[in-house]
């Protein structure tokens, strides 16, 4: 193991995030807003405060609106670069890639996985336990959905399963997707086919005696996968500091219930909004919104917003309702609508 700063991660970035279209039909899930700033953004700022100086992300569906959204890494003294994969290449695959170019020791993130973590606390675990591969884990209420990790009393894990039937779940601390990697594990990885490294690569190092080690967040953490959790990550923000704001001087004329978060320019008039966020540039007229998250420069006149997620450019029209629904980029809304648990887009 290199005992030199680590400093470099890879980021994949390459999946279509079909669970959350129609957002996702017009921008890849890394980009989707997290208080009007990519998701991604949260986890490469993380990186920076660990001393990471080189990013690359691996990418894939609509690479050309995260290279755009994204940068090279200018505004944060990093450099972010790119790689790109004509097939999906899973998650090892897409490392595999650009292998020539990683350190011995590197970062490894999912790109669609909203965490508050440490690093830095990841990497000493990682150098002090002299792991071959270290995982982050997180408790979760319902593990079926992830790989689940059973630990030893001194962090090790001892078994790794992914998506378990509820018969099968012998842990509810399951992979949140931020890696330590030993670069010498990439000759496991066969070059340009798919090849997973939490259901594939790591199964065969510890099949193998490597000690794959466990760090346990201690943030918050989120998979960006569904709509629900995309209001949820705003929401945590707004709960983190972003809500502190005196939203009542700006919108004296409205109800405000925390947490809320408002955007650059967002007007708000007569109206109420609870647990919802406003992204720039949308204006909120005599309406009540709960549990909903406006993207940008949306246009809502006397109407009920609950439990919805509206994307960019919406106008919902006078007296409508919306309930449980997922509006796409653009969408216009005629007059006294009734939308309930609908995808629109």
């Amino acid at each position: 193991m290199s005992l030199e700063r680590i400093r470099q991660a890879v980021i994949m970035v390459g999946g279509k995030g079909t669970r959350l279209r129609p957002l996702t039909e017009t921008r890849p899930k890394p980009v989707l807003p997290v208080l009007d700033k990519p998701c991604l953004m949260y986890l490469i700022e993380s990186m920076v405060n660990a001393g990471i100086d080189d990013v690359i992300l691996a990418c894939g569906y609509k690479s050309e609106k995260l290279v755009a959204e994204i940068g090279n890494g200018e505004e944060f003294g990093i450099s972010i670069s790119y790689s790109y994969e004509d097939e999906p290449l899973g998650t090892a695959g897409a490392i595999k890639l650009i292998e020539d170019r990683l350190d011995d020791t590197f970062i490894a993130a999912n790109g669609d996985v909203f965490a508050d973590i440490d690093i830095s606390k990841e990497i000493d675990i990682h150098r002090r336990t002299k792991a071959t591969v270290t995982l982050a884990l997180t408790p979760v209420e319902n593990p079926c959905e992830f790989g689940i990790a059973r630990i030893e009393d001194d962090g090790r894990i001892s078994e790794f399963r992914e998506k378990p039937r509820p018969e099968e779940v012998f842990s509810n601390l399951i992979n949140a997707g931020v890696y330590v990697v030993e670069k010498r594990v990439m000759k496991e990885v066969p070059y340009r086919k798919a090849f997973d490294l939490s259901k594939e690569l790591i199964p065969i190092l510890m099949s193998r005696g490597e000690r794959i080690q466990s760090y346990r967040l201690e943030g918050s953490w989120r998979d960006v996968g569904r709509p629900s959790d995309l209001l949820g990550a705003n929401l945590d923000m707004a709960v983190k500091g972003y809500s502190d704001r005196e939203w009542r001087g700006a919108f004296s004329d409205s109800v405000i219930e925390k947490p809320f978060y408002a955007g650059e320019g967002v007007i708000m008039k007569q109206s109420q909004a609870e647990s919802s966020a406003i992204l720039k540039g949308s204006k909120v007229l005599h309406s009540n919104l709960k549990d909903t998250l406006v993207m940008w420069n949306c246009d809502i006149d006397s109407s009920e917003i609950i439990g919805s997620i509206l994307g960019e450019g919406c106008v919902v029209g006078e007296g409508s309702v919306i309930i449980d629904s997922v509006l796409g980029d653009g969408t216009s809304v005629k007059p006294n609508s009734r939308i309930r648990g609908n995808v629109i887009g």
